[in-house]
C-alpha cells in the first residue's frame, strides 16, 4: 500500500515488494555506451558509486521504490533519459522531453530516524542547490520541494520512503531541467520552466557527479533534522521571502512573508499581523 502527500510518496511494507533484487534491473544496466560511466568513476570509493542508467523507464521513484529496504540496493542510483510516468506533488506530471533534463532517484545509503524523515526533502534541496553552485549556476530554494532559478522553477525534489516501526528507507527523487526545447507540453506551463542551459552549459553526468558527492558529504547532517532546516532557511532567504499560497480547502489564495520552518517542515508565515503555519502536505505555492 502506498500514500503521497507533499514531497513524499510513503510506501507501507506489502508482500508486492518483497523479494526484488538487483537482477530486477538488468535490463537497466548498460555498459557499452554508458553516459554516466565517468560519474561512477568520479565516486569511486564512496556510498553512491552504484549508478544504473536506462535510457526510458516509467518512473524512477517508482523503480526505486521496488529496492528501498534490500542491502544491496543502498546507495544506489537510478538515471533515465526519458520518464513517461513521472510525477511531482500531488500527482502533478513531471514533463521532460527525451533528454532534455537529468532525472534520477537516489536510494540513501543507511535507514533513518522516522521522527527525522521530513528533513529529507530539504536536506536534498540544499545539495542540489550546492551542487549547482560548483557548476556556476546560483539558485533560490523555495518551500517545501523546489529550487528556481532566477524565480523560476529549474529543478523539483520527489522524495519516497518504506518503513515499520522507528527506522524507515529512503529515497530522493530529482529532475533537473537542463536543455530548453520547443517541445508543445512547455507552453501550457505558466509561469514557464527555467533551464540551465538558460544561464550555462552543464554536462548532465558531471552535474550528477558533484550532486551525488554533495550528498555523500552531508550524509551525516541527517541525524540532525534542525540543522537541516536552519541551513535551509538560509538558503530559501527566510526569514523574508513572500509567498503566494493556495491552502487546501480555502477558496482563494492570500500572500504572506515565510518566517522559518517550523514542526515537521511546515512553514511559518506572517499573515495580517499573525503568524500561521502552513503544512506542506495541505498547501501549493503559486509563482
Amino acid at each position: 500500500m502506498q500514500f503521497a502527500s507533499a514531497g513524499w510518496v510513503v510506501a507501507l511494507r506489502s508482500q508486492k515488494y518483497q523479494g526484488m533484487d538487483k537482477s530486477h534491473f538488468d535490463k537497466l544496466s548498460v555498459t557499452q555506451g554508458d553516459p554516466f560511466e565517468k560519474t561512477r568513476t568520479a565516486l569511486a570509493g564512496t556510498d553512491f558509486s552504484d549508478v544504473r542508467y536506462t535510457p526510458r523507464t516509467g518512473s524512477t521513484n517508482e523503480d526505486a521504490l521496488r529496492l528501498l529496504g534490500q542491502p544491496e540496493n543502498q546507495g544506489a542510483t537510478v538515471v533515465t533519459d526519458f520518464q513517461n510516468a513521472g510525477s511531482g506533488r500531488k500527482g502533478r506530471k513531471w514533463i521532460a522531453p527525451p533528454g532534455s533534463a537529468l532525472l534520477f532517484t537516489t536510494i540513501l545509503p543507511t535507514s533513518l530516524d522516522a521522527s527525522a524523515l521530513w528533513a529529507v526533502p530539504f536536506w536534498c534541496g540544499l545539495a542540489i542547490s550546492n551542487a549547482l553552485a560548483l557548476h556556476g549556476v546560483g539558485t533560490t530554494l523555495q518551500w517545501p520541494n523546489d529550487v528556481l532559478l532566477e524565480g523560476r522553477k529549474v529543478a523539483g525534489i520527489l522524495c519516497v520512503s518504506r518503513g515499520a516501526g522507528a527506522r524507515v528507507w529512503a529515497a530522493c527523487g530529482v529532475g533537473i531541467n537542463l536543455t530548453r526545447t520547443d517541445d508543445e507540453p512547455y507552453r501550457g506551463i505558466d509561469p514557464p520552466p527555467a533551464f540551465l542551459d538558460d544561464v550555462a552549459l552543464t554536462d548532465r553526468a558531471e552535474l550528477l557527479a558533484t550532486i551525488l558527492g554533495q550528498f555523500a558529504r552531508s550524509l551525516g547532517d541527517l541525524h540532525d533534522a534542525q540543522r537541516i532546516a536552519r541551513q535551509w532557511q538560509d538558503a530559501a532567504r527566510l526569514p523574508g521571502a513572500t509567498y503566494r499560497l493556495l491552502v487546501d480547502g480555502e477558496a482563494r489564495p492570500f500572500e504572506a512573508v515565510a518566517q522559518r520552518l517550523g514542526y515537521g517542515g511546515a512553514l511559518v508565515v506572517l499573515h495580517n499581523g499573525s503568524e500561521r503555519e502552513i503544512s506542506f502536505a495541505d498547501a501549493r505555492v503559486l509563482r
